[in-house]
């Protein structure tokens, strides 16, 4: 009876300690499938460097004194005379600023590209340099080189003046197209967006209304018509009021001329001074194209005579008033034949040619005999 009693008591011994290393087991198992996930990095998207710095992230910043940089906004107003200094973020990067500092080779302009960066340095800035600055990453591939939308950065910087309140112009009268199917500007930028500003017409002399809507008036831009129409038509100049000083001053005169011509292929037509000619004599074809003012035209001929017989050939335009006082440029091309000769007769081609495509006309001189 004792030796079952204890044999019942050594096994239920052996039940307990086997438990009590099950559940040390099982919770040593659990505690090392708590740690490892902790020691798993799981690594999240992160937001490339690029696609935070393109659109979110302007690239053009100022430089300061003592090393300080600046992110400009959309405007920036500068004192003139203190040299500016911009820089933009890249490898390769194009530039544009006011047109006038490439037109006259300003050397007080310098652009360099550094190895992670291009700097733009203006010395001695004045008012006539108010207007925008603005950089992007060039993308190539090859020999083609393309502008990235995307990675592009730009402002306006006014360099105030007291003196200057209008952006100086080279052209002292400058006439501007007004067309039906466009908005027509008045450039009468000013060099602090704070001056006020009105437009007048010279004859009527009056101020006209600028109610937002039909005209606006924009400090980067000038006064815009929105809807051109003939009654726009005339001499205008703008008026700014300084903050310092009670008298005014007076921008550069404009003369708005209003243009309807359709837009397109060159409307041309041709025209010999004598359609039939005899031996000896002198003649002349003359191509002419009507179109639009700023339109440029080329052209080119064939005629019987093309290699072997000298001619004098005359380009030339001008403007001219049309129906109701519309503005039409015309373009004319003249050939002048001396001493005609057997191979002068026959049909002479003149091609016109535009930004929109081209127009063959052609006439025929014949002989008198």
């Amino acid at each position: 009876m004792k030796l079952w009693l204890f044999f019942t008591l050594a096994l239920l011994w052996l039940e307990v300690q086997n438990g009590m290393c099950q559940q040390v087991k099982r919770k040593k198992e659990a505690g090392e499938n708590r740690i490892r996930p902790g020691r798993k990095r799981v690594r999240y998207p992160k937001v490339k460097e690029k696609e935070v710095g393109s659109k979110g992230q302007s690239i053009l910043t100022q430089v300061l004194d003592k090393g300080h940089f600046l992110r400009p906004g959309e405007s920036l107003s500068l004192s003139p005379g203190k040299t500016l200094e911009l820089r933009c973020k890249g490898t390769n990067i194009g530039w544009a600023y006011p047109s006038y500092l490439d037109t006259f080779n300003d050397n007080r302009l310098s652009i360099k590209q550094h190895e992670r960066y291009s700097q733009l340095i203006l010395t001695t800035p004045s008012a006539a340099d108010t207007g925008e600055y603005s950089c992007w990453v060039v993308l190539c591939d090859g020999e083609e080189c393309s502008k990235d939308g995307d990675s592009t950065s730009s402002t306006y910087i006014y360099f105030t003046d007291k003196d200057e309140l209008f952006v100086l112009s080279a052209i002292h009268f400058e006439i501007i197209f007004l067309r039906p199917d466009k908005p027509a500007t008045i450039p009468c930028r000013v060099t602090n967006p704070k001056i006020k500003v009105s437009l007048h017409r010279e004859v009527p002399a009056e101020e006209i209304d600028v109610n937002g809507t039909q005209i606006s008036y924009s400090p980067t831009k000038g006064f815009i018509i929105q809807n051109p129409s003939p009654e726009h038509k005339g001499a205008y100049y703008c008026k700014a009021n300084s903050t310092t000083k009670t008298t005014p001053q007076i921008s550069t005169k404009y003369q708005l001329l209003y243009v309807e011509v359709p837009s397109g292929p060159p409307f041309a037509t041709i025209k010999a001074s004598s359609e039939v000619v005899s031996g000896g004599d002198i003649f002349n074809v003359t191509c002419t194209v009507l179109g639009e003012p700023e339109m440029n035209v080329s052209f080119s001929w064939r005629y019987p005579g093309l290699g072997q017989r000298p001619v004098s050939i005359h380009d030339s335009w001008r403007l001219i008033n049309r129906g109701m006082g519309h503005t039409t440029r015309i373009s004319q091309s003249v050939m002048i034949v001396d001493d005609v000769e057997t191979i002068d007769y026959g049909k002479y081609i003149c091609t016109t040619k535009n930004k929109y495509g081209e127009t063959l006309v052609a006439t025929t001189v014949m002989s008198h005999e």
